[in-house]
């Protein structure tokens, strides 16, 4: 058990939160949340013992063990990537290096030999022979291949870096595992993996930060909000604590329902979920907490969700877009060979593949770039609107406060008017009086999106729009460009935003590309499409 009493944690005149009460218990899995900048990563911090709280304490049981997801990812240069793995049981690794400085030692005594023997005992209790197996079968789960297993890590890419922490991470089952934001710069088959793996987890406790929320509903049982100085923990996954706490609002702001009424409606919310959670295998101890949930339990949230959404100007008629045959060199490096599809206009298209190529594709159709040979064309009523991954250019070295910039791309130039845009996406009052060249990166991406839905466009074109975004601002993204009737062409790692908006998929590989129109689960499911993927990127 991991308990937490009255952690409180201050820097400076800020106090980041008080009086925080939890308790973490073996077999359920808590994803934390929070806006950025409220203290999440910190939080984890503070479990581990990186950071000490002001006030307060928190107590592992005796004996667990506490594995962390490092974030220093140049820990370990000279050291061979296995090594790195089985480093993540420190007293195994411990054990074997004791071992073999003995087993080397030329005068081997007696006491030497007892030494040993102790070692021996206490190397097979902790499964250290099959260590070097069991590592080696978490990297291969990650997709870091057994031709990589004895390379040393500065020969790895950053991502396959990445993924070996991970692994260290996981490596030989801890009691208690802190991670943050694992699923960064993982596939969405490693993520599948790592989904399957922390369900088996029966006798761990797992905290993970996470902006994934397919990941989060997935795998937790519980929800941990951190918000406006507090902690509080829910049962349930992300979308039942969203959808909770939204109805909860719902009802207070509702005056004309008896409360008889309102308890009803929400118990009836609390068994839907609850016979629901039994479909997936990591939920048994979710269900058995939400059918033990009182209705006084759902709260609502004091979160602010922005307002995304897109009205097009006309409809779109039956050619949208035809490309034909686009090559692309860039750097000597051919990202893109003889590309050619055409779009309908009923589709949602997840663009996938290598990044360079995605964006590249992006930049050419949208006149940013020229291709080395073939063509695209728009059809005659498209209207097109474009965020690209890199919206620096809008910002930089900009002195204008963000009424001023939105007012540049506005027919309608009264302050109320972009105002109320802006207000959309959360810059109200004085915020929206902020020089665009201050923002951060979540802030100019919420500014982009202020900027698309006042175009009237009826296509969208989105590479990686989530990215930079809390989870407030991807659930309400993901919910405008469901109900956007026009066609969109979006690049994301966003599990639940890819399935719940893409009716195609192209996937861009060395070896031509991959076309299909259905579902993203069915898409990464199908293991005749997988096995084709696997030679078109050999």
């Amino acid at each position: 058990m991991l308990q937490v009493t009255n952690v409180g944690l201050r820097f400076g005149d800020k106090e980041l939160y008080k009086d925080v009460n939890l308790k973490f218990t073996k077999g359920n899995c808590y994803g934390i949340i929070g806006a950025n900048g409220a203290g999440k990563s910190t939080f984890l911090k503070i479990l581990s013992g990186e950071i000490e709280p002001n006030t307060g304490s928190v107590s592992i049981t005796e004996k667990e063990r506490m594995s962390v997801l490092k974030q220093d990812h140049f820990e370990y240069e000279e050291e061979e990537v296995l090594n790195v793995v089985i480093r993540g049981h420190e007293r195994l690794w411990n054990i074997m290096q004791e071992k073999d400085a003995l087993y080397m030692k030329e005068d081997f005594t007696e006491e030497d030999g007892i030494k040993a023997a102790d070692l021996e005992a206490e190397f097979a209790e902790l499964n250290g022979w099959d260590a070097e197996t069991n590592a080696e079968k978490i990297l291969m789960g990650l997709s870091i291949e057994k031709d990589m297993h004895h390379k040393l890590m500065k020969e790895l890419t950053g991502a396959e870096k990445v993924k070996v922490l991970l692994a260290q991470a996981l490596f030989g089952e801890p009691e208690i595992l802190l991670l943050d934001e694992p699923t960064n710069h993982l596939d969405f088959q490693s993520i599948s993996w790592l989904n399957n793996f922390i369900m088996d987890l029966e006798n761990s406790i797992v905290i993970v930060v996470s902006h994934d929320r397919h990941f989060l509903n997935q795998i937790c049982t519980n929800i941990v909000d951190v918000d406006f100085g507090k902690i509080q923990m829910y049962v349930g996954n992300y979308d039942f604590w969203y959808e909770s706490s939204q109805l909860a609002l719902q009802l207070a702001k509702d005056q004309n329902k008896k409360t008889e009424e309102k308890i009803a409606q929400l118990k009836e919310f609390i068994a839907r979920f609850s016979s629901n959670a039994s479909k997936a295998k990591q939920a048994t101890s979710r269900k058995k907490q939400l059918e033990k949930l009182q209705v006084e339990d759902i709260k609502p949230s004091s979160r602010r969700y922005p307002y995304v959404g897109f009205t097009p100007a006309r409809e779109i008629g039956n050619e949208v877009l035809e490309v034909h045959n686009i090559t692309k060199t860039i750097d000597g490096v051919k990202v893109l060979d003889d590309v050619s599809f055409r779009l309908e206009n009923d589709e949602k298209i997840v663009f996938m593949g290598d990044e360079i190529a995605t964006t590249t594709l992006f930049n050419i159709i949208m006149g940013e770039m020229e291709p080395d040979s073939g063509s695209y064309k728009w059809g005659v009523t498209t209207t097109q609107d474009y965020l690209p991954k890199n919206h620096n250019k809008f910002f930089d070295g900009c002195e204008y406060s963000l009424v001023d910039w939105l007012r540049q791309f506005s027919e309608e130039k009264s302050e109320s008017f972009i105002r109320g845009f802006l207000g959309r996406m959360l810059f109200s009052g004085d915020e929206a009086l902020k020089e665009a060249k201050v923002l951060s990166g979540g802030e100019k991406v919420r500014c982009m999106f202020s900027k698309m839905m006042l175009s009237n466009a009826n296509v969208l074109v989105l590479d990686d729009p989530t990215n930079h975004l809390d989870l407030e601002s991807i659930t309400s993204v993901n919910q405008g460009l469901e109900k956007f009737p026009g066609v969109i062409l979006f690049t994301s790692h966003d599990h639940q935003m890819i399935e719940t908006l893409a009716n195609r998929i192209i996937e861009i590989t060395p070896k031509g590309i991959m076309d299909r129109k259905m579902d993203f689960d069915e898409y990464i499911e199908n293991k005749d499409i997988q096995a084709k993927l696997k030679e078109m990127y050999s």
